[in-house]
């Protein structure tokens, strides 16, 4: 399969700390990676970075063999760490919001879903459990028809069930030429999902490798695995 992703010798600073380091990595279309690591590793302002909510101070990225930009942010779709929508909106003006924006949206996909999970369009953000609130970024995020799926601590801070409920939607609604790419803590819920696994620590790849080959050739979960590498 070709790759959806390409880092190249990526690094990224903020100030005289470097949060990303001479980073090369790729991620193929059709796969669901996860990216994995310690507090503090980088994982975030990578994903800013592939997004283009932050520039690179050196090396490239091409998501869809486009450069980060314009073209990049058309087939690409993100979901942030902390919500994004402000608390007097209806979740009905968050949809109109999406489908104004982007070209892929698809608005009967995204009140389908709603409509699953017992949310009102009506409802305003601020009147929503924390997990609802995730159901409904999510649910906007999948109803892109994107190539490049970015999906920030999707899980954090919800309950099991509805750690399930997204684990379900990201499998049901991104189609085979897509890549996603899932950075959690939640690795034990999420590995069952994942294809490949990146791990990084520092802002540099620690490893690279398939769920199936680690099962296979090291004999370890990628849970196991974790834990062994980045024991303090």
């Amino acid at each position: 399969m070709e790759n959806i992703l390409e880092c190249r010798n990526l690094t990224k600073r903020y100030g005289s700390k470097i949060a990303i380091n001479n980073l090369s990595v790729s991620v193929e279309s059709g796969k669901i990676t996860g990216l994995l690591g310690p507090n503090g590793s980088g994982k975030t302002t990578l994903i800013k970075v592939i997004a283009g909510i932050l520039n690179a101070d050196e090396g490239e990225v091409l998501a869809g063999g486009s450069k980060i930009g314009i073209e990049s942010k058309k087939i690409v779709s993100y979901l942030p760490e902390r919500p994004y929508f402000t608390p007097g909106m209806k979740v009905s003006e968050t949809i109109k919001f999406f489908s104004d924006f982007y070209n892929d949206f698809s608005s009967d996909t995204a009140e389908g879903m709603l409509k699953s999970l017992d949310i009102s369009p009506a409802a305003r953000i601020r009147t929503l459990s924390k997990g609802n609130r995730e159901k409904v970024q999510l649910v906007l995020v999948m109803s892109r028809k994107a190539k490049l799926y970015l999906l920030d601590e999707p899980m954090g801070g919800v309950d099991p069930a509805a750690r399930d409920f997204i684990l379900r939607t990201i499998l049901k609604n991104y189609n085979e030429k897509a890549g996603v790419i899932i950075s959690t803590h939640l690795i034990s819920d999420v590995e069952k999902v994942l294809d490949d696994v990146i791990f990084i620590k520092n802002g540099q790849m620690v490893l690279h490798e398939s769920v199936d080959d680690i099962r296979s050739n090291k004999g370890k979960s990628v849970d196991s695995l974790f834990r062994e590498v980045f024991a303090c």
